[in-house]
């Protein structure tokens, strides 16, 4: 998994609403860049709609929130709808954006090994490197840590 102090990756993906995310274009701001396994699925959507509640806070701080995994743009249109969801979801279908960041991970389930999103942040800064860095997250109060996170780093 990449770390703080580093370049982060470029890349550009189709997004929910049809649109497109380019890392590069959002220059100038903060982007709190989320990994997560699967739309609709417990943890992700506390840990989405966390993310939405906190939303316009992330906003007042130059802040954009972007989601990314492997669901479909179609899946993420109907996530977005049933939640509300107030940014972008990015669909790494080939998990090009995942393997880049070092998501991209062996997981054990019921003695079974598959392949998966390993669920991580990443606060990249105005000028495109990655300042801090989530590797392990618990969902619950995850938004308003890294909302902390991002305060002191946007105040100096």
């Amino acid at each position: 998994m990449l770390e703080a102090g580093i370049p982060a990756p470029d890349f550009s993906a189709p997004t929910n609403g049809g649109g497109e995310f380019t890392l590069s274009e959002q220059r100038g701001k903060f982007v709190v860049l989320y990994f997560y396994p699967k739309d609709s699925t417990p943890g992700c959507t506390v840990e989405a709609c966390n993310f939405r509640d906190a939303n316009a806070e992330y906003t007042a701080l130059n802040a954009v929130v972007v989601g990314v995994s492997k669901d479909s743009v179609r899946r993420h249109d109907n996530f977005v709808k049933k939640q509300e969801l107030n940014f972008p979801l990015v669909s790494d279908a080939d998990s090009d954006i995942c393997e880049q960041y070092g998501t991209w991970v062996k997981k054990k389930m019921y003695g079974k090994e598959y392949m998966g999103i390993a669920r991580a942040t990443f606060l990249v800064g105005p000028e495109g490197d990655i300042l801090h860095v989530w590797p392990k997250v618990s969902v619950k109060a995850h938004a308003d840590e890294v909302l902390d996170t991002l305060r002191t780093h946007s105040t100096g």
